[in-house]
């Protein structure tokens, strides 16, 4: 493929990105360690096909604390900033739920990955928050990271920005605190941030227990901002149906007003969108149903869906079962009504045979088998998903968050996780474990670990957001964007 000509990082657009960028070759992923008296690490896999070393671990970037429970990352500079030319994607933001600490990474050399700045916990609990999980890149340059607690652990959903250079804190970027935090997305085009809800991290640092979703420890909200002027305008309550709705996104075509939320509990998906009045609504237009079952924790076992993405073209939405153990491919070209059209169970908690067996199944009519790569059988669950520029390989991991891993599945703790890749039917649909891509994070030096989520250089379809030719949003961006913007009325 041809290089795409930039002058800033990443692509014009997300199309660009999709059909001219180049194939991964590095992946990053965060190992956790916690509790096991060894620090976690960010390791650097080997995604060449034709390199001597595919598929491997090549170099660990041991951290110098323990208990830091690293999470997601995020980029210094992103597409979002793709017209100017000061800018180079050099930094990714590793922060840590445990310790409440943020790592600034150097990428400059993608193979060996090296400290460039900690940000000690104190920063972030000195202005009354903690726990930070999502880190975008903005385009005026700035680093911002939701944040899930106040410095007491107590729930508390807020934003906190960064310089991209100096990695100086800069204070809160809202007042507007809600009660939970999670993840966010960002369309300046349409004047809106909108972040979602997670729970309570007192309670949720404890494990999963179903009467704190009973004693509202859990969020059912999708929150809606002006990106403009930085305050809350709108809290749109999924009920009980939308239960911890964690990821969020946004279409990547930068002039939709429309996305999808996965809520976590009960295995929904949600559409949102802006309405006449520039408010907003949503309905589930996904529903996947619960299983009776025997020998789990639970008479019935909802799906817990986990992490969601949009390919780039904004043709298919992805979604991962953590408890069902399935990942599944919808064609949404009809934005409102979703269709399957791949799936591939890749262990969980109903494999055949095992613990757990399902005594009503609306939509099985025999327990998956544990699958098998290179002669071992998968480890855990699918959970974290990232999938290639071009659409075409689906990668997964499967811890979700080390105090649940333990909960639900300890095998997987004691033995390691696992990253694999799914091969994409781009053009029909459809799944399929790839037999020769498996790292087995149990085979570790520093014994086993849990791999989260994965990132590699220069940008994907869950961190890279864009703005349209000519948006004044970057300050190299002279005209201002080519069509009528609705301003969300002020009151809620």
């Amino acid at each position: 493929m041809t290089a795409v000509a930039a002058t800033g990082p990443g692509y014009p657009t997300p199309l660009k990105a999709m059909t001219e960028g180049p194939r991964e070759k590095v992946l990053w992923c965060p190992c956790i360690m916690t509790d096991s008296g060894k620090p976690d690490y960010l390791a650097t896999v080997d995604a060449d096909p034709d390199s001597p070393t595919y598929s491997q671990v090549i170099h660990r970037l041991m951290m110098p604390h323990l208990n830091d429970e690293l999470h997601h990352t995020g980029w210094n500079t992103c597409s979002s900033c793709f017209d100017d030319p000061t800018r180079t994607r050099n930094r990714l933001i590793l922060p840590a739920l445990g310790s409440s600490r943020i790592y600034v990474i150097d990428i400059s050399s993608p193979k060996t990955p090296s400290f460039f700045k900690i940000i000690e916990p104190e920063v972030l609990k000195s202005h009354n928050v903690s726990v930070p999980h999502t880190s975008h890149c903005l385009p005026n340059g700035k680093v911002m990271m939701s944040t899930m607690a106040d410095s007491n652990g107590n729930g508390k959903g807020s934003f906190t920005m960064f310089d991209s250079f100096t990695f100086e804190h800069e204070g809160a970027w809202t007042l507007d605190d809600m009660p939970f935090g999670y993840d966010y997305w960002y369309q300046p085009t349409h004047d809106v941030l909108v972040a979602t809800e997670w729970g309570c991290p007192n309670s949720f640092w404890k494990g999963f227990n179903p009467k704190d979703v009973e004693d509202g420890k859990y969020g059912t909200h999708i929150n809606f901002y002006s990106w403009n002027e930085r305050r809350l305008l709108q809290r749109l309550d999924l009920g009980m149906e939308g239960v911890m709705p964690l990821e969020i996104r946004f279409l990547h075509d930068p002039l939709a007003t429309e996305g999808y939320v996965g809520c976590a509990l009960y295995a929904n998906v949600f559409r949102f969108w802006r309405k006449a009045d520039g408010m907003y609504a949503a309905e589930k237009v996904i529903d996947i149903p619960d299983k009776k079952v025997e020998g789990w924790a639970l008479p019935v076992m909802p799906g817990i869906m986990t992490d969601i993405l949009i390919s780039l073209d904004d043709r298919f939405l992805y979604f991962s079962l953590w408890a069902h153990g399935d990942i599944r491919q919808y064609d949404i070209s009809d934005r409102r009504n979703p269709k399957l059209v791949g799936q591939i169970f890749l262990g969980g908690s109903i494999c055949k045979d095992e613990t757990v067996k399902v005594t009503h199944d609306t939509e099985l009519t025999d327990q998956p088998k544990r699958p098998k790569i290179k002669g071992k059988p998968v480890s855990g669950s699918p959970q974290m998903l990232q999938l290639s520029l071009d659409g075409k390989r689906l990668y997964v991991t499967g811890s979700l968050f080390s105090p649940w891993d333990k909960q639900f599945y300890p095998d997987m703790c004691e033995n390691g996780s696992m990253m694999l890749m799914i091969d994409v039917d781009t053009e029909k649909g459809g799944l399929s474990l790839n037999q020769n891509f498996c790292v087995d994070f149990g085979n570790e030096p520093c014994g086993p670990s849990l791999a989260h989520e994965i990132r590699y250089p220069g940008g994907d379809c869950t961190s890279d957001i864009w703005l349209p030719p000519g948006s004044s949003e970057c300050p190299h961006r002279a005209a201002k964007v080519p069509h009528n913007i609705t301003k969300i009325p002020a009151k809620m």
